[in-house]
């Protein structure tokens, strides 16, 4: 690993974890009230597995210099945990249900990727691509969440429930793991990556659009239900 390479790991790192710690908004508001009321588990179930698969895509016996991806993704995989938990905790039966039911699925799938990884795929080279694979269509996966709030944005013209640190951290996130994956010759950070800054960017450039308007009052529970902070690692 060169200097640079390292440098931008570094800088990923710690940018992820400010992103890390911005759901901590939501979960204040939930843990207040006691209530889910109308806020989904899905982005934080997803960004759970997300993390879960390139903790192994990052260890050294699946892809070579990616410590660094490693153990932010192990953190990221630990905090997600944390929320989904936390939201079981406080959420009505029908929802911790179906929490419980989509994180049995999540385990299933990451046990099933190590599994087939560890004993179904001998060449290295194709072991890389399949967890490689695995990881980055979790992260696509993850953005389905950003792409609803700035959808939420354009409809009621207001930036009211996209923080505009969250989207500047996320563009720059993004950015830093697009150029580690680029440095590191992995396109299977380097996508995620560079797709994580587009939709970092495509949020700034709406932030400054829409910046000026006033405050909208949202009372439809299928916006509500959207305006989840989600974090993408990579």
């Amino acid at each position: 690993m060169d200097v640079l390479h390292l440098c931008f790991g570094i800088l990923g790192n710690i940018l992820s974890v400010l992103q890390l710690l911005a759901p901590m908004i939501t979960f204040r508001r939930i843990t207040k009230n006691k209530s889910t009321e109308q806020f989904s588990a899905v982005p934080y179930i997803i960004g759970l597995m997300n993390g879960l698969l390139y903790t192994w895509y990052g260890l050294p016996m699946i892809s070579q210099d990616n410590t660094l991806l490693c153990t932010i993704n192990g953190i990221t995989a630990i905090v997600q945990g944390a929320y989904v938990l936390l939201f079981l905790f406080y959420a009505p039966k029908d929802a911790t249900r179906r929490t419980l039911w989509l994180v049995f699925g999540v385990v299933i799938l990451t046990a099933t990727v190590v599994l087939v990884s560890m004993f179904g795929i001998q060449n290295h080279k194709t072991k890389t691509i399949f967890c490689g694979i695995a990881g980055a269509t979790s992260s696509v996966l993850m953005y389905g969440s950003p792409l609803s709030i700035m959808k939420v944005v354009i409809k009621t013209k207001s930036v009211e429930f996209m923080p505009f640190f969250l989207s500047f951290f996320g563009f720059l996130s993004g950015t830093c793991w697009f150029t580690y994956g680029l440095l590191g010759h992995d396109l299977f950070v380097a996508i995620p990556g560079g797709l994580g800054s587009a939709l970092g960017l495509s949020q700034l450039i709406l932030y400054f659009v829409y910046r000026k308007q006033k405050v909208a009052i949202v009372t439809d529970t299928t916006i509500t239900s959207t305006l989840v902070v989600t974090t993408t690692v990579v």
